[in-house]
């Protein structure tokens, strides 16, 4: 994220020193009208916050950011040539959690209704989702891109502008005490969680682990808030009776909870559905996007909307403005097939819905499927036992054609081949290197009509494959049967 102007106006840089409980080198009356953690984007009246990364370290270059025009450094250790340097200097213990003391008090001056969304899969989507719906009604505002952690949430927090009334905040993790940290920062009036999944079960253990990570969402939540969680995910109706805040209940299976979809027809490019409420039904309910896990997680967005003080209207008009981001499940027609490019990030939930998307429109539409499927990552010594359930999900739906991306994702045809799938429909490339051999397999056997998905955890970069397939296609198109 580039230099963010402060739209709600500037911090001194005593208030600076009063929010983080630094220690101020020089004066301390400076105006700080923007904050930048890139040393390459200051200017006038910026706040340069001195990060330590993997490659640079932020402290090597504040001389730099004030002969630009910053006027003022956050910082951990003062630079030998401080007496120097033009601007002022704030010592903090780290910079980053002071980043997120500013934030949190440029919350405060804003004071919009925050809702707090994470989940194992689907928190982007349904963070979209909710947005689309707030955004029809409110001055809303959203978390952009990977924008979910320690740095990123600050920073979307600062970027808001001062008309904002409305916030959804996407909240990601990896490790046990995060989303309480982002939680205490957001103070949200709503939090989400879509599910538990298997997802950094290497660096947390199980999927109990997982869920009271994800539960440390309400560690910030209002007193008087809610928070809404999938019953169909056992862990989470587990709740039930547990939690102190008031709870709400969404599910496409679950008759006990508090919001149900049922009878969802999917259509060639969106999907409609019916929502059973506490005491009654709303139809005829229509989201842009095609897939049961998306219609689940519409409703979050619906439910929101209630407690936003929407009306049915106007969350339908929102549902129907959202846009997907990102690679996330973008169906196209390109060179006579079908292309779902899901290339963004990969879980076996989520591999799952998009298999089962794959297959629904595969069948809607008469053709051939093909999923081309890579590696999922962070699943450490389950990897191999949860990329094999991924084959027998394959085997399950029938899908026509198999091709994997990565070494971890062989054993993906190891499960569909013990579940009954022929060897010769499957496809296999271990070197997540060599996009290119992928994608020739892939056109030498594509006919007009196919049906082809592309999911992978982000870091497989299958997308690379994508591009080289349009190539062939452009440079050799299909024959017509």
């Amino acid at each position: 994220m580039n230099r963010i102007v402060l739209d709600n106006g500037s911090f001194t840089v005593d208030e600076i020193v009063a929010i983080t409980g630094g220690a101020v080198i020089k004066n301390g009356g400076s105006s700080i009208t923007s904050i930048s953690t890139d040393s390459r984007d200051c200017t006038d009246g910026t706040l340069f916050v001195a990060i330590k990364g993997e490659r640079f370290d932020g402290h090597d270059f504040i001389e730099d950011t004030m002969n630009a025009g910053a006027v003022c450094a956050l910082c951990e250790r003062v630079p030998d040539n401080a007496s120097s340097l033009s601007g002022d200097l704030v010592i903090v213990e780290n910079t980053i959690s002071a980043l997120g003391k500013i934030a949190h008090a440029y919350l405060e001056r804003l004071s919009p209704s925050v809702v707090a969304v994470t989940g194992s899969v689907g928190k982007t989507t349904t963070k979209e989702f909710i947005y689309a719906v707030l955004n029809e009604k409110y001055n809303a505002h959203k978390t952009e891109g990977n924008f979910n952690n320690e740095l990123g949430l600050p920073l979307t927090v600062l970027s808001m502008k001062k008309d904002t009334n409305t916030a959804v905040f996407e909240m990601g993790m990896s490790f046990k005490g995060e989303i309480s940290y982002l939680s205490k920062l957001a103070c949200p009036k709503i939090a989400v969680i879509t599910n538990i999944g298997n997802s950094h079960i290497e660096n947390l253990g199980s999927r109990e682990n997982i869920c009271a990570a994800k539960l440390e969402i309400t560690d910030g939540l209002d007193p008087d808030g809610y928070i809404l969680l999938n019953a169909d995910e056992p862990l989470l109706f587990a709740q039930k009776d547990l939690l102190d805040h008031k709870i709400l209940f969404i599910s496409m299976q679950n008759p006990a909870a508090d919001f149900r979809a049922l009878n969802v027809r999917t259509y060639d490019s969106y999907s409609i559905y019916d929502l059973v409420l506490p005491n009654r039904v709303v139809t005829n309910i229509q989201i842009p996007t095609i897939g049961i896990h998306n219609v689940h997680d519409s409703v979050f967005a619906f439910v929101c909307g209630l407690l936003m003080g929407m009306s049915d209207d106007e969350i339908k008009r929102g549902l129907m403005k959202f846009k997907n981001t990102g690679m996330r499940q973008n169906v196209y027609e390109y060179g006579g097939v079908t292309i779902i490019e899901d290339c963004y990030n990969a879980g076996p939930e989520s591999m799952k819905a998009s298999l089962d998307v794959l297959a629904k429109l595969s069948f809607k539409n008469g053709t051939r499927s093909i999923a081309v499927l890579g590696e999922m990552r962070e699943l450490g010594e389950y990897s191999k036992q949860l990329h094999m359930e991924i084959g027998r999900a394959v085997a399950s739906k029938n899908i026509g054609k198999l091709f994997t991306f990565g070494r971890d994702a062989e054993n993906i045809v190891l499960g569909a081949i013990n579940h009954g799938y022929l060897p010769e429909r499957v496809g296999i490339n271990g070197d997540i290197e060599t996009p290119q051999t992928t994608a020739n397999a892939l056109r030498t056997i594509l006919k007009p009509g196919d049906v082809v998905l592309f999911k992978a955890s982000r870091a497989v970069r299958l997308e690379r494959v994508i591009e080289m397939l349009k190539k062939a296609l452009d440079n050799s198109p299909l024959a017509e049967n």
